[in-house]
């Protein structure tokens, strides 16, 4: 993407696909720090409009404006974060960070497209798994921030300090709290190939409504969460136990005897989509531990599942991916 340097002048701005090929990352960042797409692109537009209100000179002056456009969307996600989590208090049922579909799966992409460039797709590592981000919810906004800005993209914590606005030392506490805080939520996780095995089992004793089969591939202390934004229909609280869980899937099915349920992968992970009417209704990511599930998290709130649509994805994205 390029644009005249001057009104009339015909010239291309050089250093304009570099600002631009910062977006990639500062998606990735804006994401991770406020568990949803569309806020994490609020957040890009800001970083940039910032930029180009600078006089001309002073960008100039700037000798990373990598750095620079990081540092910025760093501070504007560390503000957002102190006010979503009153906005989350108030969030009707629970909240769960916006699931991300693989960007080779949506349904608005061309899977095997090999035109897509691989630097314009969110990358999806561990810190993108909705595990991380679920625990990145019970962290200081600066603890977060310090965390995803040293430990995932390798800032130092001198430059995290200049984003976070306390001293190098204090961030270094600030990541060290918030790697305690992940290292107590972790467990060993079971092989992906496993793991995909034990989602596809418990997706087919879904379709059968084998309840006894749904139990087996749960964790007895398993959780599962559910997230309908107070727009569509959830539980307004966690449902803890394997039985349960079972219990109240089987009574989906019942309610709703025309649902498909097709394997996907959400946030990097082996989950499950349903779809009613050949719409998307609710996405689930999966927590596996050994030979069970002991986490699912299912979002219902429409309002998050629009890059999992055609309509959602070329309306947020607007032909950015390409």
């Amino acid at each position: 993407m390029t644009t005249p340097s001057g009104p009339g002048d015909g010239r291309l701005d050089p250093g304009l696909s570099a600002i631009m090929s910062e977006r990639r990352q500062l998606i990735n960042l804006a994401y991770r720090l406020l568990g949803s797409l569309a806020e994490a692109e609020d957040v890009v537009q800001e970083t940039y409009a910032r930029w180009y209100a600078m006089p001309r000179q002073r960008q100039e002056a700037i000798e990373s404006p990598g750095g620079w456009l990081t540092k910025v969307a760093g501070r504007i996600c560390l503000d957002l974060l102190g006010s979503a989590r009153a906005r989350r208090e108030s969030y009707v049922g629970e909240w769960i960070p916006e699931p991300l579909p693989d960007r080779m799966e949506w349904p608005g992409g061309r899977p095997g497209d090999a035109t897509i460039d691989p630097a314009d797709r969110v990358t999806l590592d561990e810190s993108i798994s909705m595990a991380f981000l679920v625990v990145l919810e019970s962290m200081t906004p600066a603890e977060r921030v310090a965390l995803i800005l040293h430990d995932v993209f390798g800032y130092s914590f001198a430059e995290v300090a200049e984003t976070v606005g306390r001293t190098p030392a204090a961030c270094r506490q600030l990541a060290f709290s918030a790697r305690r805080r992940i290292r107590a939520s972790r467990s060993p996780a079971a092989p992906a190939a496993q793991r995909a095995g034990i989602v596809r089992d418990f997706k087919r004793a879904w379709e059968a409504k084998d309840i006894d089969a749904l139990i087996d591939l749960l964790d007895p202390g398993a959780t599962a969460v559910v997230d309908g934004g107070g727009i569509v229909s959830a539980g307004l609280r966690p449902i803890e136990g394997g039985e349960q869980i079972a219990r109240y899937i089987i009574a989906i099915t019942r309610r709703a005897p025309d649902m498909t349920l097709l394997e996907r992968t959400v946030n990097g992970q082996p989950g499950l989509v349903a779809q009613q009417d050949g719409v998307i209704v609710t996405v689930a990511a999966c927590d596996v531990v050994g030979d069970r599930i002991k986490r699912i998290w299912a979002v219902r709130n429409p309002d998050k599942l629009r890059p999992w649509t055609v309509h959602g994805v070329e309306e947020q994205w607007d032909g950015d991916w390409r």
